[in-house]
């Protein structure tokens, strides 16, 4: 079964409650080696989005995935905005007019995502950032793609190997970002920006689940 527009919506709607969910974790996580501002940030940009969607409703995959893009870049601050700005842009543009994705067209997207970020970030896998999830999440669902796999499992893949990636992140010195002015000190803490990339994953991987 595709992935359909409404399809997006629905991951997109269960991204944004499973946010509010951990919002406060997000912020204690921020908290220690960052702004403090991520899960409140969060929280109101994918509320944002899921506002605009509802109304808006584009008629494909990718233009949902562009909306969220510009909804995120406009009203999410600090650098989670224009990263996970950049990464819903990028895969919008991966996908292009489809009226649904296969788990093909989802792998695609989510490896978009992926560049999109390390081009406006400059990251690496290893410096801690969304980039240690995200990377293994490629290549998780790269894998279920090539195996035929339908979005759902595919998005599944994903954010298993982002949950994994994220809590890689634990022992890790910051390189980028904010939490790299703590040097050593930023050791000891999970990114939040790998945290929340694994909860929407997973958050999106069980829409597309519940509907399979």
């Amino acid at each position: 079964m595709g992935c359909t527009a409404q399809d997006v919506i629905a991951a997109l709607r269960a991204g944004a409650a499973t946010v509010a969910e951990h919002r406060d974790e997000l912020i204690e996580l921020d908290r220690v080696i960052g702004d403090a501002d991520h899960g409140e940030n969060m929280d109101r940009g994918f509320r944002a989005v899921v506002a605009k969607a509802e109304t808006a409703a584009p008629e494909t995959p990718g233009g949902v995935l562009k909306l969220c893009a510009t909804v995120l870049i406009s009203t999410v601050g600090g650098a989670s905005g224009p990263l996970y700005g950049t990464a819903f842009l990028r895969a919008a543009a991966a996908v292009g007019d489809a009226s649904e994705l296969d788990g093909a067209a989802v792998a695609k997207a989510v490896q978009a995502g992926l560049e999109g970020v390390v081009a406006r970030g400059r990251a690496a896998a290893g410096d801690k950032t969304m980039v240690d999830a995200l990377t293994p999440a490629v290549e998780a669902a790269k894998s279920a793609a090539e195996s035929g796999e339908s979005p759902a499992k595919v998005l599944a893949a994903a954010a298993e190997a982002a949950h994994r990636g994220a809590q890689a992140t634990e022992p890790l010195v910051a390189r980028k970002g904010r939490a790299s002015y703590l040097g050593e000190r930023s050791a000891g803490h999970i990114d939040p920006g790998a945290r929340s990339t694994a909860l929407l994953l997973s958050a999106f991987a069980e829409a597309s689940g519940a509907r399979s």
